[in-house]
């Protein structure tokens, strides 16, 4: 399942910044697009503290740990005006940076479709996160996201996905 954010600009559980934004939650099946200001202070946190843990993200995912799985980054896709944030899975460094797997369907861009190899750069990652002995680390931009959805909604990902948010 995949929680994507959108903007007016776009946002997908994917994620987007803007005027509003909307996102999903990585993983399988359907998308939830949830609707969040472009300059919602709670999701510019969200994406700071992303960024600040990256390196350490980065370290554990070059030689996962025993127990860890299904490291993912969230990757800002820009078009024109648009911008829309989306799970890469998997993902790898390259000389220039990053490339990887775009996991969701774009809602806003349309530059990128889902199941494409893209290529970006360490200022385009706005999220990242795993999967630890059956819990979710990181995924900053989703625990936003849940604030923002109805509480059926945040409690079916939490007791599905492993979001301890």
């Amino acid at each position: 399942m995949k929680l994507a954010a959108r903007t007016a600009l776009a946002m997908l559980l994917a994620f987007a910044p803007a005027s509003s934004a909307g996102a999903q939650t990585p993983g399988q099946g359907d998308d939830k697009v949830v609707s969040v200001a472009g300059d919602d202070p709670e999701m510019a946190a969200a994406i700071e503290q992303a960024r600040a843990g990256l390196d350490d993200f980065l370290a554990l995912a070059d030689a996962p740990p025993s127990g860890t799985a299904d490291f993912q980054l969230k990757v800002m896709v820009r078009d024109g005006d648009a911008t829309e944030h989306f799970w890469v899975i998997p993902f790898h460094r390259t000389a220039a940076g990053f490339a990887g797997t775009l996991d969701n369907e774009p809602q806003t861009v349309h530059n990128v479709v889902a199941g494409q190899e893209i290529e970006f750069s360490r200022d385009d990652i706005s999220d990242w996160g795993y999967m630890k002995n059956g819990r979710r680390v990181g995924s900053f931009t989703v625990c936003v996201l849940f604030k923002k959805m109805s509480k059926d909604d945040a409690d079916y990902y939490r007791q599905n996905y492993g979001f301890g948010c």
